[in-house]
């Protein structure tokens, strides 16, 4: 599992501002198709938004969930979007570069 610095993180956010959420998080939760569909927006994307629309109470502790699951680290949260990262396996697909 990756560890992202403070400055690191602040670095996603302002990559992610201008991103749409990809992933909504209603009513079914976390299901199998929504974590395979995370799964997939990360290895082409490395960034993703993701909008709780349901659970909001819960964002937390779905979002430690997700960082679990998924192998990823999450670089913000603002509001009820969650902002989660995770590096291409393949080093020369890799489309972020950290500071």
């Amino acid at each position: 599992m990756i560890k992202l610095t403070g400055a690191q993180r602040k670095y996603l956010r302002g990559l992610a501002n201008p991103l749409k959420p990809t992933i909504l998080i209603g009513k079914s939760g976390l299901s199998l198709q929504v974590l395979a569909a995370i799964d997939s927006a990360l290895d082409s994307h490395e960034l993703v938004k993701l909008k709780f629309i349901e659970f909001k109470e819960e964002k937390k502790e779905l979002a430690r969930v997700i960082e679990q699951k998924m192998d990823c680290e999450m670089a913000g949260m603002i509001g009820h979007v969650a902002i989660f990262y995770r590096p291409n396996k393949d080093q020369d697909k890799r489309k972020i570069t950290l500071p």
